[in-house]
């Protein structure tokens, strides 16, 4: 997928103007982009689109509109957009009640580099998490990363031939496995060239 650039955003006054509608289609686009890794966590699998409605939503909160500003906003997300032969997602821990993530953080460090997928009968391909930044240390782990998932030309073919993609964590304090569904395993599909 292309990178974007300013020509790809609108201005603020005009972002304004279409953000409602463009808003309804971005959700619309993420729902088969999200995928529930077990009761507490979750992947958000991002494209040149997601990244696109957080670029404006970010120019748009900071009021933004000088070129500097909008390239600086443009070089954080661009990364987070595939390249053909990955998926780049946002892992989240969802728990709700504070003190019950504090201490779940505290058990899951490291739990970033178990996340992994497999098409069809391929091997496992793990996350490379936090390629921007480290996000947790000796006492806990952050709630959010940002991962990638380097596909071999093998399970990119397999994808493309249709077969399932199983995701799971093999974390000692979290695991899970399940298979995506038909709708999520196509929108993922569509990000490979």
């Amino acid at each position: 997928m292309q990178a974007l650039t300013r020509d790809d955003l609108m201005s603020l006054e005009l972002y304004a103007e279409r953000r409602a509608d463009f808003r309804a289609r971005v959700m619309a686009h993420k729902e088969h982009r999200r995928v529930p890794v077990g009761a507490h966590a979750t992947l958000y699998f991002e494209d040149r689109l997601t990244m696109q409605y957080q670029v404006q939503e970010m120019l748009r909160a900071e009021r933004i509109f000088e070129a500097a500003g909008i390239q600086e906003e443009l070089d954080a997300y661009n990364p987070l957009i595939p390249d053909g032969n990955n998926w780049k997602a946002t892992f989240m821990v969802e728990i709700e009640d504070a003190d019950e993530r504090r201490d779940a953080l505290a058990r899951l460090i490291g739990i970033e580099d178990r996340i992994w997928l497999r098409a069809g009968n391929g091997d496992r391909v793990y996350a490379v998490a936090d390629e921007d930044l480290e996000r947790q240390n000796d006492e806990k782990t952050s709630s959010v990363h940002f991962v990638r998932f380097q596909l071999a030309d093998a399970s990119i073919a397999a994808v493309k031939a249709g077969a399932p993609i199983r995701v799971g964590i093999d974390h000692p304090e979290y695991t899970f496995e399940a298979d995506l569904d038909e709708a999520q395993r196509a929108a993922l599909a569509a990000d490979l060239d």
